[in-house]
Parts: C-alpha cells; structure tokens; sequence
C-alpha cells in the first residue's frame, strides 16, 4: 500500500482523534453560521446552513444527511479554498457544480487528496444526478473547457412538446 493511498485514512483518524481530545462535540446548532457549510455534528450528521428569515438571516441546523466515517468535523479554510466551495452555500445542492471552473478545483489534488468531507458530499451529489465523480474528475482533466453542466447532462436537448399529436401530412386536400 502506497503512501498515498493511506493519506485519507490518516487524515481522518488524526481529525476525529483532535476532536475527541478536546473533548469537541459539534452540535450543528450551536456553530456560528460562517462554520455551519460543510460540517459534521457528532452524530455524524452534516450541518446545513438555512435562510431562518425574509431579512436574511441565517441558522444552522443538523440534516438527515449521515456521513460514514466522519464525525465532529468544521472543514477547514484550506479545504474550501482548494475545493472552490463557499461557506455561506445555504442548503444541500448540486448547484455548485454547474459553475464555470468549479471542477476543476473540486478535482484538483489540493481537494482531492486532503478533503474527504467535501469530496464525500460531491461524490454524492454527483451519484444523485446520475454520475460517478471520478469519472467526471477524469472527462474535466482530459478537456478542461467542457462544463460540468456539459458532463453531468446525457447530452440529449429536449425539444419542444406537443399536447397533440401531429397528424398524417398531405398535399391533397381534406375530403368535404
């Protein structure tokens, strides 16, 4: 097993370790927003960063939404600069990665290779959409200027839709 490959299983025994030594708990309702995106609770749970009014206003909750393997964890200022995410991304989406250069950040070693959580959360985003990461990380490296709107779609456009049927086309008239 090559150094490499155990950089993630380090990385993420070292973060719950300096958790649990501080004796961290991370209740997602009780950070302050500007930590809320791209956290995990004690319960393993990520935390969501809400719209709480029209003034707009901000809270942090706790979603449904678990995550295997990760607990106790605020991703790191590295982390969200290398992976091109934002910390006031309100909600669970798959909005990011339609954005111009988006992938490649998320594909780039820097976010590869050192941020399980936000890698865990677009790996599963991208399943939801009908794609596998690796595979779009690897369509962005070969053709850096294709959207990832481009490869996440099956290439199919609709066209437009009729409530009808079109009928049979004649040159000749219709009987009378």
């Amino acid at each position: 097993m090559s150094y490499s490959s155990l950089k993630l299983p380090i990385f993420l025994i070292l973060s719950s370790l300096l958790h649990a030594a501080l004796g961290e708990e991370i209740i997602c309702e009780n950070l302050p927003t500007s930590m809320c995106a791209f956290s995990i609770s004690a319960t393993g749970k990520r935390c969501l960063l809400e719209t709480a009014n029209v003034a707009g206003d901000y809270t942090c909750r706790t979603s449904a939404v678990e995550v295997e393997g990760i607990v106790n964890h605020v991703e790191s200022d590295e982390c969200v600069a290398a992976c091109g995410v934002d910390r006031k991304t309100v909600g669970i989406s798959s909005d990011a990665m339609m954005e111009a250069g988006f992938a490649a950040k998320l594909c780039s070693p820097a976010c590869l290779d050192y941020c399980p959580n936000i890698l865990d959360l677009y790996f599963n985003l991208a399943a939801g959409e009908g794609a596998f990461l690796p595979d779009l990380c690897d369509a962005q490296r070969t053709n850096p200027h294709r959207s990832m709107l481009e490869m996440l779609s099956s290439g199919a456009a609709p066209g437009p839709v009729s409530e009808t049927a079109p009928g049979p086309v004649s040159d000749s008239p219709a009987p009378v």
